[in-house]
């Protein structure tokens, strides 16, 4: 099977000597999964970064195995915030979540989109709310929608029950309203509501291990 598509880096691995098996999530076909020979060669290893967005062109023999992927560059993007380590810390947050929840070989164009939009939006100041929104959003795309009723309350943290759980949620999530201002503790509180709603919907029911680079992500606005 042989096609072409554009997509992020999602995960990578050493695979014998001078090659990679990389895992991308692609705008046509989902999560896929490939070998890249000479990806730890100093050309195509600078720019096999993970979030990076490239050109990918797939041959395989069979529809259900991995293929052999050329890989060209189409947008460097982890290399603009090696020096910033929130921004560095979501861009593999999102990486490792994508990595784990999307199942293999389904497409999956609105999360894709959300994902384009989170980063093209990734230099703006108010880039952790909509870090945020991304998230949700993600949970609510793979099945697991829920819905408030919006609020007058003067409070910034409302109490709401969703499938008999009790989570605090801020009010700019319930009212889906963006922020002028927001402080770290909002930060703090949104990314609590969004990681248990994730341990409670993916993680725990399947006994999967939460991304490191999430948790450390939420421990950057303590």
């Amino acid at each position: 099977m042989n096609w072409e598509d554009e997509g992020y880096l999602l995960n990578k691995r050493r695979f014998r000597e001078n090659a990679n098996i990389v895992n991308f999530f692609t705008y046509k076909y989902g999560k896929i999964s490939g070998i890249v020979y000479g990806g730890t060669s100093r050309k195509i290893k600078n720019y096999l970064q993970i979030s990076n967005k490239l050109f990918l062109i797939n041959n395989s023999t069979k529809s259900n195995k991995s293929g052999y992927l050329k890989v060209e560059i189409l947008e460097a993007i982890s290399p603009k915030y090696f020096d910033d380590k929130k921004r560095s810390c979501s861009l593999l947050s999102t990486a490792e979540l994508l990595n784990i929840l999307l199942p293999e070989a389904q497409s999956y164009k609105n999360i894709y989109s959300s994902l384009n939009n989170y980063i093209k939006n990734l230099d703006l100041q108010n880039w952790p709310i909509i870090y945020i929104l991304w998230e949700l959003k993600l949970i609510k795309d793979l099945g697991y929608g829920f819905n408030f009723e919006k609020t007058n309350l003067e409070k910034n943290i409302i109490s709401v029950k969703i499938d008999n759980i009790i989570y605090k949620v801020p009010k700019f999530i319930i009212n889906e309203t963006i922020p002028d201002k927001f402080s770290n503790e909002i930060i703090t509180h949104s990314l609590f509501f969004t990681r248990n709603l994730l341990l409670n919907k993916f993680f725990l029911p399947n006994n999967l291990f939460f991304p490191k680079s999430r948790n450390m992500l939420e421990k950057y606005f303590i």
